[in-house]
């Protein structure tokens, strides 16, 4: 081969490569643009979608909050009307109870006293 050829080959082959580098170097910059301006658009959007959380949020978490506090008045109130039957309930009981008691002691001192005038005559 020849000197002259193969510096013809030479300058030819270094001439691709840097053809080849310059291409590789502009897909990369492109690339790298790309990813950029998306991570921009991505950005935008979520500071778009934070701003809307916060202000859909806090009137949402404050219903919330006052819905809870209805909630919590309407169970305390409950407990408190329940609390109030059981004691009428109590009340009714130990009163019948009373009631019956005496009912139950006057029957038996009749009893035993019809008994006692029975028993004295024989």
């Amino acid at each position: 081969m020849d000197i002259e050829l193969s510096q013809i080959i030479l300058n030819n082959g270094t001439a691709f490569l840097a053809i080849a580098s310059g291409v590789v170097v502009i897909v990369v910059a492109v690339f790298l643009i790309k990813l950029l301006l998306n991570l921009s658009v991505l950005t935008k959007n979520l500071n778009e979608t934070t701003l809307v959380i916060n202000t859909e949020m806090k009137p949402m978490l404050k219903e919330l909050n006052e819905t809870m506090k209805s909630i919590n008045s309407l169970i305390q109130s409950t407990d408190e009307g329940v609390g109030n039957v059981k004691m009428s309930i109590e009340n009714a009981f130990s009163k019948t109870k009373s009631f019956s008691e005496s009912i139950f002691g006057g029957f038996i001192k009749g009893f035993m006293t019809i008994y006692s005038l029975f028993s004295k005559k024989k």
